[in-house]
């Protein structure tokens, strides 16, 4: 059994460069973490396209992971989002990295119109504490993001879906001087997010 798992994406039409990919990995590969663990978490990069979330995810959460810390970029915020929900809506508007358009307006024609996360407090907690002002967010978006975070809230693992905005295009700033990069303080504060939902998951039944 998989005790943790951290997802991003990979590009899709407007994001050919995907950061939350980088993240995941950044997070899922950091030493501090195992050590906090005693584990290494699994890493998914989800590609951006409807099929993923039978052919990807769906394999993954099959292993029933404990936890599941999900990272997605949102291009047009200014702020890390912790999402609180996830709707049962498609938007026809936005075609996925494949060109397909999701075929009904509803993932799940007879599930909830929401789903919440009961961890998503507590996460934006953790990354407050570190230093990390993120925001609450009550829209994940039309798109894979929403889709993927509604498809894993039923699982009933603690699980949250944090929204990243592009990092801005700096250099990395020379020691001693300067203001961190952005990867760098969101891996920082996402440590600390997964080390709060894998205890969560580890103290369920």
């Amino acid at each position: 059994m998989s005790r943790l798992l951290i997802t991003g994406f990979g590009p899709f039409p407007t994001v050919p460069d995907n950061p939350s990919a980088r993240l995941a990995r950044r997070v899922a590969a950091s030493p501090h973490l195992r050590r906090l663990l005693g584990h290494a978490p699994d890493c998914l990069v989800l590609e951006t396209r409807y099929g993923a979330l039978d052919t990807q995810l769906a394999p993954a959460l099959a292993r029933r992971p404990r936890a599941v810390l999900m990272i997605g970029v949102a291009a047009r915020r200014s702020r890390v989002c912790v999402e609180t929900r996830a709707v049962n809506r498609v938007s026809r508007l936005f075609p996925d990295a494949s060109g397909a358009v999701g075929r009904f307006l509803a993932f799940e024609p007879d599930g909830p119109a929401q789903r919440r996360s009961r961890a998503a407090a507590q996460v934006r907690v953790a990354l407050k504490r570190v230093g990390l002002d993120a925001a609450a967010s009550r829209d994940a978006g039309r798109y894979l993001c929403n889709a993927s975070y509604y498809r894993v809230l039923p699982t009933g693992c603690p699980a949250v879906f944090v929204h990243i905005p592009m990092p801005p295009r700096t250099r990395r700033p020379k020691a001693g001087g300067g203001r961190r990069p952005a990867l760098d303080r969101w891996t920082e504060a996402l440590i600390e997010a997964a080390r709060v939902l894998a205890l969560r998951g580890r103290a369920q039944p």
